[in-house]
């Protein structure tokens, strides 16, 4: 019974893997929507090998399915963790989805037919796990640029006020000290990001949104407080070079208090395993002894 349940199971499964295939084949030119970028050009080549692999397959079978997903709330927050990790130019929110359904759905679909056909002797369990972790690894590698990111701006934030500051006070205005950092600086996340502030003025944006858009694409708490306190110099007319020598203590005064807190948990992460391993070993040494004389005696 249980054996004619399994190719009954094996045989809906290859047929819903033939459906998917041939619905994939016949589809409308649904990718074409998909990659409408806005500026008009194809997405850059991801820094992810294994984006990259997974990418003509998403196209070719799960881009059209990606589609049909119109929560306007997952995918708003898709696209907030896309710009936030800055893989805007990298991946759409429906590549996304597609790398989802992909890893998350489809390959456990055919994990599990080839399982039963061949009799591979998998686990299902494994099936459930390649799944959930298909399903999960577009989110896990927007979290690890995130924090790439998060890493160098707050590196080189201070360094980057101050000579906006001395730029400044050398009789350079705000945007052409801007102009001559991103000039000189190089492999910088935040001298990117400033590059863009530079466009969007060219293209028509005032200093101040231009300022708020930085902050939101990069959300990082130093960059909002730095983005409000400049905005608000330009409010009321507060000297640029002041504020910003104001901003590059406040910023090297949290970097010192982040050192500390991060110097006071690494103490604490060191007794997790001195307990595990050492005093164990300290234990038997000095007790050892002891504990051989109560149970021998003299002997």
């Amino acid at each position: 019974m249980f054996d004619l349940f399994l190719l009954f199971s094996g045989l809906g499964l290859a047929a819903a893997s033939i459906y998917l295939f041939t619905n994939a084949l016949l589809a409308n030119n649904y990718d074409a929507k998909a990659l409408a970028w806005a500026s008009g050009n194809e997405p850059a080549k991801s820094k992810s090998g294994f984006v990259n692999f997974s990418r003509p397959l998403v196209h070719n079978f799960t881009l059209q399915h990606a589609l049909k997903i119109k929560s306007p709330t997952y995918r708003k927050r898709v696209a907030k963790k896309l710009l936030t990790a800055g893989l805007s130019n990298e991946l759409n929110v429906d590549e996304f989805i597609g790398l989802q359904i992909l890893w998350g759905v489809m390959a456990p679909i055919l994990l599990v037919i080839l399982n039963l056909t061949m009799q591979l002797g998998y686990p299902y369990s494994l099936c459930i796990a390649l799944g959930a972790l298909g399903v999960y690894f577009p989110h896990l590698y927007c979290k690890l640029q995130t924090q790439q990111r998060y890493v160098s701006v707050v590196v080189d934030l201070p360094f980057f006020i101050d000579l906006l500051a001395l730029s400044t006070e050398a009789g350079l205005d705000f945007m052409a000290a801007i102009q001559r950092i991103v000039d000189k600086a190089e492999n910088s996340v935040l001298a990117d990001e400033l590059s863009i502030v530079l466009k969007d003025i060219k293209l028509g944006s005032s200093r101040s949104e231009a300022l708020r858009s930085l902050a939101a694409r990069l959300d990082i708490a130093e960059i909002t407080s730095f983005v409000a306190v400049v905005n608000d110099a330009d409010q009321t007319g507060a000297s640029i070079a002041q504020v910003l020598k104001d901003q590059s203590n406040q910023m090297r005064l949290e970097r010192f208090v982040r050192a500390e807190k991060a110097g006071a948990r690494a103490s604490q992460l060191m007794l997790l395993p001195m307990i595990a391993f050492i005093m164990p070993a300290v234990f038997i040494v000095v007790f050892a002894p002891v504990v051989l004389q109560f149970f021998y005696g003299g002997k």
